[in-house]
């Protein structure tokens, strides 16, 4: 877990400036220890001292809704698995009195459909268990009274709350244990223990592709389908490395606890645990304004792709490589390389005076990724000639037979770079030593190298070489950028249409990410036929 996103703790309450300035803006969790000891809640609302007959006695006779859970203790926020039913304050807290007479023999409190107008599905038998979950006591946002707004004056306003424009302020109550599923809010969030205990389970917003999120078109798009209880690894493979980014925060009676906006996070309660939270809206989504929202998504779409992209071109052998390998070999037969393409010549270019690179002037593990690169294309060659030609071009000795549609040796897009062992050569040399070899390919093996650009690359290819492309034009000046552009491109015969191969595989390997980022955070299939959509 980075550290920037640990949860903070302390045991002392900042000014509105300070919790704004330093404690918001990380957008990380943060327990404040005896925040709201001094409530009037605290003492007023405590189960195990008349705080039930006070609620009673206050809002016993208001109406609010209540969650019924058919799949108690866990309370999914999908419709499927409970239901919103209206209900006499009255009768909740009296499921609470006689869950602490029966604290013992740990009975849940069974309700009677016919209590709470439940008909036609034969649920007379059925036991369901009760939770006040988000029952307003105050709502600014629609600027409805709540029945339970009297509560207000046994409460306060953390004072680094006061510059907020809070949404809303909500009372939580749960007659037995419970457990939220797992789910993130589009609000910041401070969560306050009046009573009780709980405890949370937290998790940033970028583990959301292991949380598996119920469809955004759906009433629980904020909730995850994995049952953290009893996951099924074979259907949401990637939720088994959750518990490696999850922290935990336990709030006892006084506490409060920060949960930033888009933060998962699981809450299990003791019996009898009653809370209040206050949502207000984080700086980012308040200024965000409708027309600019094509280009917020456009522009976090672009992040997960390039993200994705370098997730796609990691390899656990990316590296400066190792300069002794085969470096014995090589120094017993220093001219190895010219049995390469010993006919092969260099192919004119064009009469302009280029950089010579001699095979006897490179460096041993140098000339070694050279005769990989070269023996890679010619094996392919020769694999390709047993097949029968489609179309050729001749390297002097050699003649690549070009297969497919896309007129490329490699029988299939590759886009991982483990599966590619042309990307991997590659994108394990600097990028100097990398334009040394190419410039060896003009001017020793012309053919050999236009086979491998036009024919061997592939995606993850592409997006390799002009990675490293960049990175030869940083460490060069103009004047070597364009010689060594200029001798590079001469080989071929039409160099805008080799310039197009190099970008296609770019920018299919760029699609591919855009596939995976939409199956990883979206849930949607893109099979590129509607490239508008891009």
């Amino acid at each position: 877990m980075d550290e920037a996103l640990r949860i903070q703790q302390f045991n002392s309450i900042p000014s509105p400036e300070v919790f704004t300035s330093q404690i918001e803006s990380r957008n990380a969790p943060a327990v404040f220890h005896g925040c709201i000891k001094d409530w009037e809640a605290i003492s007023k609302w405590n189960p195990s001292n008349t705080g039930l007959d006070y609620l009673l006695e206050q809002v016993g006779s208001s109406v609010v809704e209540a969650m019924l859970s058919r799949s108690a203790p866990v309370f999914y926020g999908d419709l499927r698995s409970h239901e919103r039913v209206q209900l006499p304050f009255s009768t909740f807290i009296i499921s609470c009195k006689q869950l602490l007479q029966n604290a013992d023999d740990g009975s849940v409190v069974c309700v009677e459909s016919e209590d709470h107008g439940l008909t036609g599905s034969n649920r007379e038998q059925d036991t369901y268990q009760l939770y006040l979950a988000q029952v307003p006591i105050l709502n600014m946002e629609n600027q409805e009274r709540s029945q339970l707004e009297i509560l207000k004056e046994d409460i306060q306003m953390p004072t680094f709350l006061e510059t907020k424009a809070v949404a809303s302020i909500n009372i939580w109550m749960n007659n037995s244990k419970s457990r939220s599923s797992t789910h993130y809010d589009p609000h910041h969030n401070l969560l306050c223990v009046v009573a009780g205990c709980k405890k949370v389970f937290l998790w940033p917003p970028s583990v959301s592709p292991s949380m598996y999120l119920m469809p955004i078109f759906g009433e629980a798009s904020n909730h995850s389908s994995v049952s953290l209880e009893n996951p099924d690894f074979s259907v949401h493979p990637r939720a088994k490395h959750l518990m490696e980014y999850s922290q935990t925060a336990i709030l006892c009676p006084g506490d409060a606890l920060f949960i930033p906006e888009g933060w998962f996070h699981q809450v299990d309660s003791n019996d009898l645990t009653i809370a209040v939270n206050f949502w207000w809206q984080s700086t980012t989504m308040s200024s965000m304004s409708e027309h600019m929202d094509a280009y917020y998504f456009r522009r976090v779409l672009r992040r997960l792709i390039d993200k994705e992209m370098n997730q796609m071109l990691h390899t656990s052998s990316v590296g400066k490589g190792n300069p002794e390998r085969h470096a014995n070999e090589l120094h017993e037969n220093k001219n190895a390389g010219h049995h390469m393409d010993e006919h092969s010549g260099s192919k004119d270019l064009k009469g302009k005076n280029q950089k010579q690179i001699m095979l006897d002037q490179l460096e041993p593990p140098t000339l070694q990724a050279l005769h990989e690169l070269v023996s890679l294309v010619h094996e392919n060659v020769n694999v390709a000639s047993q097949s029968g030609p489609e179309e050729s071009t001749s390297d002097n000795n050699a003649t690549v037979n070009v297969k497919g549609e896309d007129k490329k040796l490699v029988t299939a897009n590759l886009f991982h770079l483990d599966d590619d062992p042309v990307a991997k050569i590659l994108r394990n040399l600097e990028p100097l030593v990398l334009q040394n070899i190419l410039q060896a390919l003009v001017h020793n093996f012309p053919r050999t190298l236009e086979a491998l650009i036009l024919h061997m690359l592939s995606p993850v290819g592409s997006e390799v070489l002009t990675q490293k492309f960049d990175e030869m034009d940083q460490q060069t000046i103009k004047e070597e950028r364009d010689e060594f552009y200029q001798a590079f491109y001469s080989i071929f015969d039409d160099q805008f249409a080799v310039m197009d191969s190099i970008l296609n595989g770019k920018e299919q390997f760029a699609r591919q990410a855009l596939r995976n980022v939409l199956d990883l955070y979206v849930g949607a299939k893109y099979d590129g036929s509607n490239r508008s959509a891009e």
